[in-house]
């Protein structure tokens, strides 16, 4: 129960420490995201922010979405999410207000929602990290192939949920316990060490990690 930040991902980078050590790093805009709407347990049954980011015209959205981008005061977005936070958050938030990057620190782990780049159709080798089989010796033509998926006469068929051929990629992942390397306030920017799911100018959500190891002592 925490408020993210959303946000397009604009590509990979490195950084350098003062050591000179290289840290590959995701650059993430999350300029103006903005309150869309505030939950509360009278009217809604529980408590939560609304979050719109990206600018979309208000004709390029159902009446009903405009309409209600228009009660917060807020510009029509391409993403809307909302984030289940206590009534202490969220009081001291309104709607049209705007979600700055100072929701995050140097530091802090989070854990980023994307859609991961779509392979196509793909075979059991790519898609499940099968084993080929031997590339000679009496091998003929079975070499990228998953092999006998059968059994016997008893149970005689295929076990539902075997792992075969078919479509990869293309859906919503989270990376968990990414490390923030450095914020650019000035140009409200998200620099997260490592890989984050999708493609380039993908849309992203980025949350603080749910699953934070606790440090020695604690």
């Amino acid at each position: 129960m925490s408020l993210g930040l959303l946000g397009r991902k604009v590509g990979m980078m490195r950084i350098f420490t003062d050591d000179g050590d290289s840290i590959p790093v995701t650059v993430v805009d999350v300029s103006n995201n903005r309150v869309a709407q505030i939950k509360t347990p009278e009217t809604d049954g529980y408590t939560a922010v609304q979050v719109a980011y990206g600018q979309r015209r208000a004709s390029r959205v159902t009446k009903a979405v405009a309409g209600h981008h228009a009660k917060a005061g807020v510009e029509a977005g391409t993403l809307l999410k909302e984030f289940r936070v206590d009534a202490a958050k969220a009081a001291e938030l309104k709607a049209g207000e705007v979600v700055a990057v100072s929701l995050f620190e140097v530091g802090q782990k989070v854990d980023v929602q994307g859609v991961s780049i779509g392979k196509g159709y793909a075979g059991t080798i790519k898609r499940h990290n099968f084993a080929s089989g031997r590339a000679t010796h009496g091998n003929s033509r079975s070499h990228n192939v998953p092999g006998s998926i059968g059994m016997a006469q008893d149970p005689g068929r295929v076990f539902p949920g075997k792992r075969m051929t078919g479509h990869m990629g293309d859906v919503t992942t989270t990376v968990q316990n990414l490390e923030i390397a450095r914020i650019d306030a000035d140009r409200q920017l998200l620099l997260v060490k490592g890989a984050i799911p999708g493609a380039k100018n993908g849309q992203v959500v980025v949350s603080p990690a749910v699953k934070v190891k606790a440090k020695k002592g604690a």
